[in-house]
Formats: C-alpha cells, sequence, structure tokens
C-alpha cells in the first residue's frame, strides 16, 4: 500500500488556523444575528430612501391661499423661593404671583400679619412696572373642614390683600376682579400637610406690559 505524501509542518499548521479562523467567524456571525447592535426597529432600511418632488401640487399651497401670522408660543417660568412661601410664574401674556396664606394671615383668619404688607407692596410695585390695569386676586384653602367655610374664608383674604395693593398703587384706573375659591384648583396633593400648605394661598395676577 503506498502512503500519501507528507505535508510540511508549515503547511499543515496554516491549514489548521485556517480552518478555527473560518469556525471563529462563523460563531461571530451567529452572534450578531442574535444580538443586534441596536434596538429592534432602528435598524437601517434595505430599501432606497423615496424621492420627493419639489415641485408636487400637494407641497404647494393652492392658489390664493395665505400662510397664517406668526405666533410666538407662550413660555412659562416659574420662580419659587427655598421655603415655597412665594412663588412667580411669567408667561408671554401674564405675571402670576402665589403666596401662601401662612405668610399673610394667622391660621384659619383672615387679618394680615405683620410680614404681609411688604410682600404686598413688592407685588405693587410690580404691577406699576407692568403698567397693568386689570389685576385679579383670587383666594384658595386646601380641603379642610367644609368647603362653605372654605368658600367665605378664601373670599375674605382676597379681599385683604386686594386691600393693601389698593393703597399701595393710589389709581382709580386699575380694576380688580377678586374671587374665593376654597379648596377648588389644587395646585399640590391636600393628603400631605406640605401640599396642603401650597393650596392655602392667594394668587395675584395681571397682564403684562398692558398700557405700555
Amino acid at each position: 500500500m503506498t502512503s500519501a505524501p507528507r505535508r510540511p509542518a508549515a503547511q499543515f499548521l496554516a491549514a489548521v488556523v485556517l480552518v478555527a479562523g473560518m469556525n471563529v467567524l462563523a460563531s461571530a456571525e451567529a452572534y450578531a444575528d442574535e444580538s443586534p447592535s441596536v434596538p429592534p426597529g432602528t435598524e437601517a432600511s434595505a430599501e432606497p430612501p423615496v424621492e420627493v418632488d419639489g415641485n408636487s401640487p400637494g407641497l404647494k399651497l393652492a392658489d390664493g391661499a395665505t400662510l397664517a401670522p406668526a405666533k410666538v408660543l407662550d413660555i412659562k417660568t416659574v420662580v419659587e423661593d427655598e421655603a415655597g412661601e412665594e412663588r412667580r410664574e411669567d408667561t408671554n401674556a401674564d405675571v402670576k404671583f402665589a403666596l401662601q396664606a401662612e405668610v399673610l394671615f394667622g391660621k384659619d383668619s383672615a387679618k394680615l400679619s405683620s410680614a404681609a404688607n411688604a410682600r404686598i407692596a413688592a407685588i405693587a410695585a410690580e404691577i406699576k412696572k407692568q403698567n397693568a390695569t386689570k389685576v385679579r386676586v383670587f383666594g384658595f384653602t386646601d380641603n379642610l373642614g367644609s368647603a362653605a367655610h372654605g368658600d367665605v374664608l378664601s373670599k375674605q383674604r382676597a379681599d385683604a390683600v386686594q386691600g393693601v395693593l389698593n393703597k399701595e398703587l393710589g389709581s382709580t384706573s386699575i380694576t380688580f376682579e377678586i374671587r374665593g375659591y376654597g379648596e377648588q384648583y389644587p395646585i399640590a396633593d391636600n393628603s400631605t400637610e406640605e401640599g396642603r400648605k401650597k393650596n392655602r394661598r392667594v394668587e395675584v395676577s395681571f397682564p403684562r406690559g398692558e398700557g405700555a
């Protein structure tokens, strides 16, 4: 029996390395198929993108049609002091201050505290700066006690704040809208004391720059 010619050792090692490399490559391809490098649904499409005809009638305004006037979107900024006692909201159209009842009144009272006048005077200065002629003063309470009592107390507190504003502004050209909403329109969770504290408040709002 004739034996097969023996390959040189270098050729044998090269063949082994080649086979091993093919096995590693096949394993890598199989792993890549199982674990895509991008989330499902974000893979690149195999189809070419659809060409858009810039002259298509569907992309043009109809004869006689015009674009709507440009509109500035309303952007709101909110600033609240560290203790949460005072909150200011600014939009393109309005300015709103919200003062917690605790910094203005005693518990279950509509009598202004000694610290209240300075805070209300600062709001009056902003009203003058904006040349506002319409001012809204709304009172709110938490949901403790009866709703009827909350309605009355919130209106009394709004009246008290408006009285100081009127004195500070000293103008007969300003129209006030005063309301007491009681427990309506909470801005925080009434199930916690922290939330109820925020809901017990008086809000003063007015248009920005009216009459300027």
